[in-house]
């Protein structure tokens, strides 16, 4: 028979839901198949991004201008881009200046099928990402497809996807916080990196989760 802590824990989870960014696993199989939890889907004209202490999807602002997101956008549970994902971009950009933006790692996941509803668990097989640096904070973009998709899942790695929709994903990053007649937001994509090292990204942001949310544990296996 299971301890009555762990008996506790498991009537609690059926009285309430999962913390998007705590309460669910990565994944098994993780950094190659992850579970992405999404915030945005391309319909969207509205920007909803988690609120970090409820667990619940908010509304960051409405989209003043048409920039829509290209594809399913949301988050990898239990991961943090702290100390160990900021030295990586600066090895990686020869520079010194940056910082982790201490949020979970963002993850872009594009399928062939539509959907229409966030806040949702996508499985996503991971194929590269963006170097992406946001006024000197690493803010890295993981690339993957659904799991099982009938078109996308013929793709192996970032090299496999067509280059007129790598240059869709860079210019809605690019350009999605910028205002008309307001000073330009400084932000750019350094590199495009492959399934390898956007594995490595994922595995540094697990251990800056796992030194940030140490006391977490108790609550989260």
């Amino acid at each position: 028979m299971k301890p009555l802590s762990d008996q506790i824990f498991n009537l609690m989870t059926l009285l309430y839901n999962a913390h998007p960014w705590h309460g669910i696993e990565l994944g098994k199989e993780s950094p190659e198949v992850v579970n992405s939890y999404i915030e945005m889907v391309p319909t969207d004209t509205v920007k909803y991004e988690l609120d970090k202490a409820s667990g619940l999807l908010k509304v960051d602002r409405p989209q003043k201008f048409s920039s829509m997101p290209p594809m399913l956008y949301g988050l990898l549970p239990q991961t943090y881009c702290g100390k160990r994902i900021a030295d990586f971009c600066n090895e990686k950009t020869n520079r010194t200046d940056i910082v982790g933006d201490k949020d979970p790692l963002d993850i872009c996941v594009l399928t062939e099928r539509p959907i229409t509803q966030s806040n949702i668990i996508v499985p996503a097989v991971v194929i590269g990402g963006f170097r992406m640096i946001d006024n000197n904070e690493a803010d890295d973009k993981i690339i993957a497809y659904l799991k099982n998709d009938l078109v996308y899942s013929e793709w192996h790695d970032i090299n496999d996807v067509p280059v007129i929709l790598i240059e869709r994903l860079k210019h809605y990053f690019l350009t999605y916080k910028d205002i008309p007649g307001q000073k330009k937001h400084v932000c750019e994509i350094s590199h495009t990196y492959d399934r390898q090292e956007a594995h490595q990204v994922i595995l540094k942001s697990c251990e800056d989760y796992s030194e940030k949310f140490s006391g977490l544990d108790t609550f989260t296996n």
